[in-house]
C-alpha cells in the first residue's frame, strides 16, 4: 500500500550558512534512494523542509514492501558446466548452492523449479549457463534503514562534531540529535540513525510551542507544525515569508537584501517576524557601504535606502520570537547596533587622519606571496604594468601610475581590516578625502571590479588600465611560480580573474592585442625571482575561459571552435564574429561549404608543400577551374574589405555565393592529378580559397 512518508532529524541548531544545502542533500538522498529500492516510482521528489533544528523530507507514494523483481546471473561457460555424459560438474554444483539453488543441478541443462529457470544461452561471444530467479522486494523497514544510513553518510557537512549517548557511544554530527521521527502514514517505521530510535514526537518552536508534539500522519506534519508547534518547517515558505514582511516593514523603501543573507537569516528562525529599528541619522556621514556591511555581517539586518539609494537610518531585523510589545526586542538590537556602528564611525575617522600616500611604503612589511615579494613590490609591478596598458590606451600613464601606487594602500586601514570587503571601496573614500584626482580615486575601487559575474566594469581608461594590469599580473605571476589551476580547485581566483579580463576587453571594446598583453604582463613579472615566462601556457588558459564564457552565452560548441581555433588576439572583436558565425551557420549553404573548408583543410595539410606560389591562368585546362578561379579572385578582396570594416556577418554571407563554383569544382577537377604542374596549381588554387573562407573563422568546425 502506497502512502506518504516522512523521516525527520531533530537536532542542536544547525550550521545556518549550511542548513539549505544541508536540507536538500538530506531530501533528495531520502527520495534517490528509495527510488533505487524500488519502494517508490521514477520521477517523485521529497519535499524539503530544514529549519534550525531539523532535517525532514516528505514523499508520497511511498509502498511498504517494493515489489518482487526479475534477477539474471550468469554463472559460468557452459563449456565447464557439463562433464562428459552432459550432467552438471562439480563447480556448477558449488556455484549453485552458494546461490542457494543446489538442487537446479539434478536436472541441468534446462530447469524450471517455481521461479527459477536454469538455462544456457548465449552472451554475443560464447555460450553460458543463466540463473534468472525472483528476488523479493524490500520491505519499507529494510530499505529505509540503508537509505538513511547512506544519506546521513554523504550530508554535505561543514565540520562534524563528536558527542556521547547516555550508553557511551560516539557519534559523529553536524549537531547532537535528540529525535528520530519516521512515519508511513499513521505508522512509525522501526528505524536508527546517529543512535536514537524512530517515533512519532517532533519538538515545536523553544519559546512558542510545547516541547513535544505528536505527529499522528506524515501527511499532517508540516501543517500540525505550523498549527500547534509555531515552526514553518519549509525552507523556501519560510524565506518567501520573510521577503513578504520586509517589503511590507519597509514601507516603500528599498530593502537592501542580498540572497546569502535572506538564506542565512532564514536558516535562523523557525517562526520568522520582523521589526523596524532605527539608529542615529549621524551616523549616515560614515560611507553607506561600511553600515550596510556592519548591519549585514555583525548583525543580521536589512539596510533599508530610499528611491534614490540613499541609506535611511532605519532598519529592518528578523526575529524569531512574535511578541504583541517588540519594544524590548527592537530597543536592545538597536543598542547593539550603536556600538556597532560607533566602531565603524571609529574607524574611518581614524583611518582619514593619515594620507593613502603615507601608506604606501609600509606595503613592504605585508607580504604578497613567499615566492612573489612583499606588497610594495607587488605594487611596484603593478605600476609598470598599468601605465605600459594605459600608453596602449591612449590614457595618461601618470594617472595610471598614481592610481597603481595607490591602489593596494588601503589595505592597511582600520576599515579594511574590519571589512576586507570593502578593500578598493574605501581606497576611493580615502583617495577622495585627499585630494587625489576623480579619475584616480575611481580607479582605486575599480581596479577589483569585476568581482563576480555579472558585476560592473571599470568604467574609464585609467581604471580599465589599472584593472586589466592587476588581473593579468595575478594570472602570470601564479602561472609563473607554477600555481596555475588545477581541477576544481582555484585558490587564488585566477578563473574570475581571466573572465574579467575578457570581460573588460570585449564589453568596453578595447583594441589591445591578447598576446601583448600577456608578454608585457610578463615583464614586470619576471622581475620576482622564480618566474619563468609562460607565456603560451596563459594565453591558452585565457582562451579556455573564453570557450566558457562563450558557451554561457548560448554559442554552440562549433560555433565557439570556428573561431577559437584562429586563436583571435583581438579580444574586442569576438562578439561580432561570434554573432557572425551564428548567422552563417543559419544559410542553407552553410553545411555544404563547411564540409569542403574541412576537405580543403585536409588536402592541404597533406600536400601544402606540392602547391605552388600562386595560381597560373594558363595552366587551368578545366572549365570548372576557370569558374573557381574567378569566383575566389572576386572573394577574396570582397571579404577582406568586409573583414576591414569590421562587418564579419557580411564577410561570411559572401562566401556562400561561391557554392556552385566549388561544388562543381570538387565533381569535375581531380586535384591530386598525375601531372604534377596541373596538381601545383589545382593546390595553390584549393589555397586562395582556404584563405578567402576562414578570415573569419574556421568554418570547417561548423560541419556535422
Amino acid at each position: 500500500m502506497a502512502e506518504t512518508l516522512l523521516v525527520e532529524l531533530l537536532t542542536e541548531e544547525l550550521p545556518p550558512k549550511a542548513l539549505k544545502a544541508l536540507g536538500e542533500a538530506f531530501a533528495a538522498g531520502i527520495a534517490q534512494g528509495l527510488v533505487q529500492c524500488g519502494l517508490v516510482d521514477k520521477g517523485i521528489e521529497g519535499t524539503p523542509y530544514a529549519t534550525p533544528r531539523r532535517l525532514s523530507v516528505s514523499i508520497a507514494g511511498v509502498r511498504h514492501e517494493a515489489d518482487d523483481s526479475e534477477v539474471i546471473e550468469r554463472l559460468m561457460p557452459a563449456a565447464t558446466a557439463a562433464d562428459p555424459s552432459g550432467r552438471a560438474t562439480t563447480a556448477l554444483r558449488k556455484r549453485l548452492e552458494k546461490t542457494g539453488r543446489g538442487h537446479l543441478a539434478d536436472g541441468y541443462p534446462n530447469v524450471w523449479d517455481g521461479p527459477d529457470h536454469l538455462y544456457i544461452a548465449s552472451d554475443g561471444k560464447s555460450d553460458y549457463v543463466w540463473l534468472r530467479s525472483l528476488a523479493k522486494g524490500q520491505s519499507l523497514a529494510v530499505g529505509l534503514q540503508s537509505v538513511l544510513d547512506e544519506t546521513i553518510e554523504k550530508l554535505p557537512i561543514p565540520k562534524a562534531m563528536s558527542y556521547q549517548r547516555a550508553n557511551g557511544a560516539t557519534i559523529k554530527f553536524a549537531r547532537p540529535a535528540h529525535r528520530l521521527v519516521a512515519l508511513h502514514g499513521p505508522k512509525i517505521v522501526p528505524v536508527t540513525a546517529l543512535g536514537l530510535e524512530a517515533g512519532r514526537a517532533t519538538a515545536g518552536h523553544r519559546f512558542l510551542a510545547r516541547p513535544e508534539i505528536d505527529i499522528k500522519t506524515a501527511g499532517a506534519y508540516e501543517p500540525t507544525l505550523e498549527a500547534e508547534g509555531k515552526v514553518v518547517p519549509s525552507f523556501a515558505k519560510r524565506r518567501e515569508k520573510i521577503v513578504a514582511e520586509l517589503a511590507l516593514a519597509a514601507a516603500g523603501a528599498n530593502v537592501i537584501m542580498p540572497d546569502a543573507l535572506l538564506d542565512e537569516v532564514t536558516a535562523l528562525v523557525e517562526w520568522p517576524k520582523v521589526y523596524t529599528g532605527g539608529f542615529d541619522p549621524a551616523f549616515l556621514e560614515v560611507p553607506q557601504e561600511c553600515l550596510i556591511l556592519t548591519m549585514q555581517r555583525n548583525q543580521r539586518y536589512f539596510a533599508l535606502a530610499d528611491p534614490d539609494g540613499r541609506l535611511q537610518s532605519r532598519f529592518l531585523l528578523v526575529s524569531n520570537i512574535e511578541t504583541h510589545d517588540p519594544g524590548a526586542i527592537i530597543r536592545g538590537n538597536e543598542r547593539v547596533l550603536r556600538a556597532r556602528l560607533a566602531d565603524a564611525g571609529f574607524f574611518f575617522d581614524q583611518d582619514r587622519k593619515q594620507s593613502l600616500a603615507s601608506r604606501v611604503d609600509k606595503l613592504g612589511s605585508v607580504r604578497y606571496h613567499n615566492k612573489l615579494g612583499t606588497m610594495a613590490e607587488r605594487t611596484d609591478r603593478l605600476r609598470l604594468l598599468s601605465s605600459r596598458i594605459a600608453k596602449l590606451l591612449g590614457a595618461d600613464p601618470a594617472r595610471a601610475d598614481r592610481a597603481a601606487m595607490l591602489a593596494k594602500a588601503d589595505l592597511l586601514t582600520g576599515m579594511v581590516g574590519e571589512f576586507p570587503e570593502l578593500q578598493g571601496v574605501m581606497g576611493r573614500y580615502y583617495a577622495e578625502h585627499d585630494g587625489e584626482q576623480a579619475r584616480v580615486a575611481a580607479a582605486i575601487e575599480q581596479h577589483y571590479w569585476p568581482r563576480f559575474a555579472g558585476d560592473a566594469l571599470p568604467a574609464d581608461p585609467i581604471a580599465q588600465s589599472v584593472a586589466l594590469a592587476d588581473k593579468l599580473l595575478a594570472i602570470v605571476e601564479m602561472f609563473g611560480i607554477g600555481n596555475a589551476p588545477t581541477g576544481d580547485k582555484d585558490p587564488f581566483g585566477l578563473r574570475r580573474a581571466a573572465v574579467g579580463v575578457l570581460r573588460i576587453l570585449m564589453e568596453k571594446q578595447l583594441p589591445l592585442s591578447l598576446p601583448e598583453l600577456v608578454e608585457i604582463a610578463f615583464d614586470p613579472a619576471n622581475a620576482a625571482p622564480g618566474v619563468e615566462r609562460q607565456s603560451e601556457e596563459v594565453e591558452t588558459f585565457l582562451f579556455e575561459r573564453l570557450r566558457a564564457y562563450l558557451r554561457e552565452q548560448g554559442y554552440s560548441t562549433n560555433q565557439v571552435d570556428a573561431l577559437l581555433s584562429l586563436r583571435p588576439s583581438r579580444i574586442d572583436l569576438v562578439p561580432a564574429q561570434m554573432e557572425a558565425i551564428r548567422t552563417f551557420a543559419m544559410l542553407p549553404e552553410a553545411e555544404a561549404l563547411a564540409a569542403a573548408n574541412k576537405r580543403i583543410g585536409n588536402i592541404l595539410r597533406k600536400n601544402e608543400r606540392e602547391a605552388a606560389p600562386a595560381v597560373d591562368r594558363a595552366l587551368l585546362v578545366d572549365g570548372a577551374e576557370r569558374e573557381l578561379y574567378a569566383a575566389v579572385q572576386e572573394l577574396l578582396p570582397l571579404v577582406r574589405d568586409h573583414v576591414k570594416q569590421g562587418d564579419y556577418t557580411a564577410a561570411l554571407r559572401s562566401l556562400a555565393s561561391a557554392r556552385a563554383s566549388v561544388d562543381r569544382f570538387f565533381d569535375d577537377v581531380m586535384v591530386m592529378a598525375d601531372d604534377g604542374a596541373l596538381r601545383a596549381n589545382r593546390l595553390a588554387l584549393l589555397r586562395g580559397l582556404y584563405e578567402a573562407m576562414n578570415q573569419v573563422a574556421d568554418i570547417s568546425k561548423l560541419a556535422s
